[in-house]
């Protein structure tokens, strides 16, 4: 099992947009390295789910469903999909700022390399997000 961090503009489809819907297809990803990323995820994969803008902040857990497809927003069938699906919400909301001054998740990507809408995370750093949030995936 991997790991991973999906962004998303709470504008546009937010953490409450995927519980309402259950399931969504992650499209509109545009950036290759994203994409790289989109073609590694599995069915069973965990995903925190990161609401940017104003918030920036961890938000929920969501689990992959399928491996990737062509999206179907793309004209090119090089982009790729995945389907996501709702698991739970974290207990409290973890911050980019919280985030940043944990020493040993320095060098996640989200910091690191902050504008990717899709990157992977290690074990050992979704298991520290959940902690910080207070919440298990029991």
């Amino acid at each position: 099992m991997a790991y991973w961090l999906c962004k998303s503009d709470p504008d546009e489809y937010s953490w409450a947009d995927l519980v309402k819907d259950g399931e969504t297809d992650w499209t509109g990803v545009r950036n290759h390295l994203a994409r790289k990323y989109l073609l590694a995820m599995r069915p069973g994969d965990h995903v925190l789910f990161y609401h940017t803008g104003g918030e920036s902040a961890v938000v929920g857990i969501a689990r992959v469903v399928s491996e990737a497809y062509p999206d179907p927003t793309a004209d090119d069938p090089r982009w790729v999909a995945v389907r996501l699906k709702a698991i739970k919400p974290l207990r409290q909301p973890v911050p980019l700022q919280e985030i940043k001054k944990v020493p040993h998740l320095k060098n996640m990507l989200l910091v690191r390399m902050g504008r990717l809408s899709v990157q992977p995370v290690s074990e050992e750093e979704f298991t520290a997000i959940l902690r910080m949030g207070n919440t298990s995936l029991r």
